[in-house]
């Protein structure tokens, strides 16, 4: 990390406070409603191309903003901080669907899509998990795509997936050469508008309420062969360098949820008076601010760490060696650790945080999802097990 010293540097420093600035005056106001209503403001996503919030790692040519992964890291964290649940959207939209298809689309593509999910007037999604294969994803995968002259057909549904009610371009994972297993899969660019294909109505959560997720339907889904995402039976290769990312990305929401709480735990202690003081000049809250304090910053030299390592990954790298080891192991620690510091700021603010409309009591509810998305800890922890294995063994021979 020698570029950056462990510090940001000036211009960094630049882009995550207009990204915090933005996402404080814009986003967090949204918040109390979507929790409360799981309700979508359906003006944001222009809202945010039209103040550079879209677009982040896509060069100025399609519309983008042009910056690298790291620095896109810290507007998702600064998204995060005011309003995750909008921000799990724009993560999805952003990395999951837009920088992939930059990363892996041919030129013909880059130009279709990029510059309207940049300007925010697209809305994008992933569509990977199914109904019938959560941890093992590629292994269990029954959708379906049969190439028939020009067009391919894909039959199946995907679940669980963010944006799915409202994305005009998913990009979708299909087998079409189910006798290969993960390595007949391939990626499609698929638009809402394709015959055959429906979305569910936005499901209600626990957390992350607000931001749409649904399941996605292909009946007979017609796709043109020029929307095959790089080469067919290949796709593995774009899922795996993509779940690397993905779970690098989704480390920097926790750091911006962790930010808010200790933020919201300092108010509220040095407020609440008992015993004729405040509780901030208890020992056992004082204790409590600590560790919250480091967990934090433990958090974030690993994610940026993380991040940097990411940001270098060649095309096709991700899904083995030390960036898979490195991506899992963020995001593992990350969830951890948020985990302990949402449970410390509900415990600092007491009862009033067992209050449905309160925003640490909206934090902790939001929090689970990071021991869950993008692959839960114990397939993180087979991930970074698997690589220590493969490592010593190679040393060994």
């Amino acid at each position: 990390m020698k570029d950056r010293d462990f510090e940001l540097n000036s211009e960094d420093r630049l882009i995550l406070g207009e990204a915090d600035r933005f996402a404080r005056q814009q986003l967090a106001p949204l918040a109390p409603r979507m929790d409360d209503e799981e309700w979508w403001p359906e003006d944001l996503f222009p809202l945010l191309g039209e103040n550079g919030q879209l677009g982040l790692t896509i060069p100025s040519e399609y519309g983008g903003q042009g910056m690298d992964l790291f620095q896109a890291g810290l507007v998702g964290q600064a998204h995060s901080k005011w309003n995750h649940a909008a921000a799990l959207s724009i993560g999805a939209h952003d990395n999951l669907c837009a920088n992939n298809i930059y990363r892996n689309g041919n030129e013909e593509q880059r130009r279709r899509y990029l510059p309207g999910l940049s300007a925010g007037t697209l809305v994008g999604a992933l569509g990977l998990t199914e109904p019938g294969a959560g941890s093992d994803a590629l292994g269990s995968m029954a959708t379906t795509a049969l190439r028939d002259g020009d067009t391919y057909v894909l039959n199946g549904s995907k679940t669980f997936i963010t944006n799915g009610p409202i994305a005009d371009v998913v990009l979708v994972y299909a087998k079409t050469n189910p006798e290969a297993g993960a390595h007949g899969i391939s990626a499609f660019i698929v638009e809402a508008e394709f015959e055959g294909f429906t979305a569910s109505a936005t499901f209600r959560k626990m957390g992350f309420r607000g931001s749409p997720t649904g399941e996605l339907v292909f009946s007979d889904c017609v796709v043109p062969a020029e929307n095959l995402l790089g080469e067919e039976n290949r796709g593995v290769a774009i899922t795996m360098s993509g779940l690397d990312i993905e779970r690098v990305y989704l480390a920097t929401g926790a750091i911006g949820l962790a930010e808010r709480c200790l933020e919201l735990s300092l108010e509220y202690a040095n407020t609440r008076e008992q015993f004729g003081g405040p509780i901030a000049d208890f020992q056992m809250i004082q204790s409590k601010l600590a560790d919250m304090y480091t967990s934090l910053e433990a958090m974030r030299t690993f994610t940026y760490r993380a991040l940097l390592a990411a940001r270098d990954m060649e095309l096709g790298e991700g899904g083995r060696g030390d960036i898979h080891k490195l991506a899992a192991a963020s995001v593992l620690f990350g969830s951890d650790q948020l985990s302990r510091v949402v449970d410390d700021a509900l415990q600092i603010h007491g009862g009033s945080g067992l209050m449905w409309e309160s925003e640490v009591n909206r934090i902790y509810r939001a929090a689970k999802l990071y021991a869950i998305g993008g692959g839960t800890q114990e397939i993180r922890r087979l991930i970074i097990a698997g690589e220590l294995n493969k490592s010593w063994r190679r040393a060994a021979q």
